[in-house]
């Protein structure tokens, strides 16, 4: 928003995005989805009830997100990497199992993109659509890519270029996208549960169950990791929102917002999945639109700093060699 402001020069463009931001903060990926989907692997593999999960989340969200940035801070940075590491081990350990069906999962997945299988509408045009639809909305979902919130997490860095700082969040959209994504993908596929009455974590969970040959350990691992990437989700857009605030309206309404925000955390668990995805889709769309008219609008100045920086950087490299 302050880009849009004091960059492109449009005070009511920057006061849409923040508007629009806080809404994905508190009805859109920073809440319902994310409860949701802790609930879920906390009733499947722990037989916690989804009333006392939702209770416990509710605390431990309040705890941190009450103590700032520095204590969202503290607390990614120590749950984000072994997150990451579980999760990834569990994935590679499904697709090495069932390394002998990876060529046809990929087959598959090419082949279905683009012919009538894929077709959930009466006709060809329709099922291309849909896919497509349904893949840039989860692809939004998962890495935010063009939504604008990760400047908002870069611009509380610590850094002397812009540029560089903007090349280590793009590595996100990667990791995120390409890598973990893709690897859940393959292994749902390889297991048969995409083909199942399962839904959201319920399907993963169950893909890893049958991928690792246990009803215990394959769910408890998907489990704690999908609980981890949800709790470091709500924290991030509870900044987030907070960041949208204090431009709306001040410092003052930091504090009634976290309020708000720890109640939406509780009602998450009473809402159904599909609902969910409406919601989040919807907001998701709303926040992208104002971005992306800023990114195209003041794109020479996104080009000439990359320029400016590895033209700096090529003459570090030169005067080190000399």
């Amino acid at each position: 928003m302050y880009y849009l402001q004091y960059g492109m020069g449009s005070k009511a463009l920057a006061i849409v995005f923040a508007i629009f931001a806080l809404g994905v903060a508190c009805f859109g990926i920073g809440t319902f989805p994310q409860v949701n989907a802790i609930l879920d692997a906390s009733e499947i593999s722990f037989g916690v009830s989804r009333e006392i999960a939702a209770v416990v989340l509710t605390l431990l969200v309040a705890f941190v997100t009450l103590g700032g940035i520095q204590s969202i801070a503290k607390v990614a940075g120590k749950v984000v990497p072994f997150m990451a590491i579980l999760y990834i081990t569990a994935c590679l350990s499904v697709i090495i199992m069932n390394g002998d069906q990876l060529l046809a999962a990929i087959e598959l997945v090419l082949v279905s993109a683009f012919t009538p299988t894929a077709a959930t509408g009466g006709f060809l045009g329709a099922s291309i659509m849909l896919a497509i639809q349904s893949g840039i909305a989860r692809g939004v979902f998962s890495n935010e890519a063009g939504l604008g919130s990760a400047p908002i997490a870069a611009a509380a860095a610590k850094t002397d270029s812009c540029v560089k700082q903007g090349l280590i969040s793009m590595t996100g959209t990667f990791f995120d996208t390409i890598i973990i994504c893709t690897m859940t993908g393959l292994a749902l596929i390889l297991t048969g549960v995409w083909q199942s009455d399962y839904a959201g974590a319920a399907m993963t969970t169950q893909a890893f169950a049958i991928g690792l040959s246990s009803d215990t350990i394959g769910p408890l691992l998907v489990s704690v990791g999908l609980i981890f990437f949800a709790f470091t989700t709500i924290l991030g857009w509870n900044y987030y929102g907070e960041r949208c605030v204090v431009f709306l309206l001040g410092t003052k309404a930091v504090l009634p917002y976290k309020v708000i925000f720890i109640g939406l955390v509780a009602s998450g668990a009473f809402l159904h999945l599909d609902m969910i995805w409406v919601i989040a889709d919807i907001v998701n769309g709303l926040m992208a639109i104002p971005n992306l008219i800023g990114l195209i609008a003041l794109r020479h100045v996104v080009v000439e700093e990359t320029k400016l920086y590895f033209s700096s950087l090529r003459k570090q490299q030169e005067t080190v060699t000399a």
